[in-house]
């Protein structure tokens, strides 16, 4: 497996701060050359899977997220879950709990006669699902735009300064600050079509050049790069690494599915967004109304974790369910 060095994790953690700031900016700042830094990072793409996208939030998407649970049949898990990581409508398809249950973010608009096709008709009609539960995401307190902290310890204050300074995108960032995970208001724009042709192209490469944005929309260079401004500056998307965990020291990985009293719920969650553990903490409908996705060194430190870091009184239940595969990240399909 490719060991990632001190470089590595400086150009990961840059790209968090501004995925789009030029290799020139990002050598600067990392004190390389910019022909290290493309190398670096043209390395980071063929063996780590490193893809740098960019996402609409759900509001301006006018998209409905849920976490939906299928338990399947061992021998058809993996084909199940191979098909929902293709469709575009699904984010995070993981195989957990010995391989007998798929956990799928999907992505549904909120009215219409196909709305919630794959939830009510084509997932329940599949062949080797034996049970199925959906839950809808009410609130976001750690992930999407808030970067999992593990990835994002490489730089200090300044040179993240430095970064945001160079392009004027200090609020496009998706790192947390120290008081918290970082606020972001998804409700100021709603996508148009030319809107979602160019996040379309996005969501494959968040680096594309503006020439290249132009040839994949069929617009001109400065089209491309106005309408992309735009979006940023009303909070329209976010941009998300996509890389394996495991480079970044991580061997045990697990969704935990938790019951809290709801007075303590805001709480208990904003308590946990901080976390340096955790890469997603969210409140959902359901008999558990609060998932997070643990990163952990190993099964002791998870051990740990849950034995010394979330005892708490408020939390009445916690299911624990390791991930064994993941198919598809926040919108790059995994082969591995």
């Amino acid at each position: 497996m490719l060991v990632l060095d001190e470089l590595d994790r400086g150009l990961i953690h840059a790209l968090h701060v501004d995925a789009r700031a030029p290799f020139t900016l990002v050598a600067d700042v990392l004190g390389s050359s910019t022909q290290t830094v493309v190398r670096r990072y043209r390395r980071l793409y063929a063996q780590a899977g490193l893809r740098v996208v960019a996402l609409p939030t759900p509001r301006s998407s006018g998209t409905h997220q849920w976490f939906v649970r299928l338990t399947a049949a061992t021998r058809s898990a993996h084909d199940i879950a191979l098909a929902l990581a293709r469709r575009p409508d699904t984010s995070w398809v993981r195989l957990t709990s010995g391989g007998t249950e798929i956990v799928a973010i999907i992505h549904t608009a909120p009215a219409g006669p196909d709305a919630h096709a794959l939830l009510l008709r084509d997932i329940p009609r599949t062949a080797g699902i034996t049970a199925v539960s959906a839950h809808y995401l009410l609130h976001t307190y750690l992930g999407g735009p808030t970067a999992w902290r593990g990835r994002v310890d490489a730089l200090n204050a300044d040179q993240e300064a430095r970064l945001r300074s160079g392009t004027g995108t200090a609020e496009t960032s998706n790192t947390a600050d120290a008081s918290g995970p970082a606020a972001f208001d998804d409700t100021a724009h709603l996508l148009t079509d030319a809107d979602r042709l160019q996040l379309s192209a996005l969501r494959e490469d968040a680096r594309l050049s503006y020439a290249e944005l132009a040839t994949a929309t069929g617009t001109t260079a400065s089209t491309a790069a106005r309408r992309l401004a735009q979006l940023r500056e009303r909070g329209a998307l976010f941009f998300d690494i996509d890389i394996d965990p495991a480079l970044l020291g991580v061997t045990v990985s697990a969704l935990l599915w938790m019951q809290v009293a709801p007075a303590h719920l805001d709480t208990v969650a904003t308590a946990l967004a901080l976390h340096d553990e955790l890469a997603v903490v969210a409140a959902t409908t359901g008999p558990t109304n609060l998932v997070a996705h643990a990163l952990c060194r190993d099964a002791e430190a998870l051990h740990h974790y849950l034995t010394r870091r979330v005892a708490w009184d408020a939390v009445t239940r916690i299911e624990t369910a390791p991930v064994l595969r993941t198919y598809k990240a926040a919108a790059t399909l995994r082969s591995g």
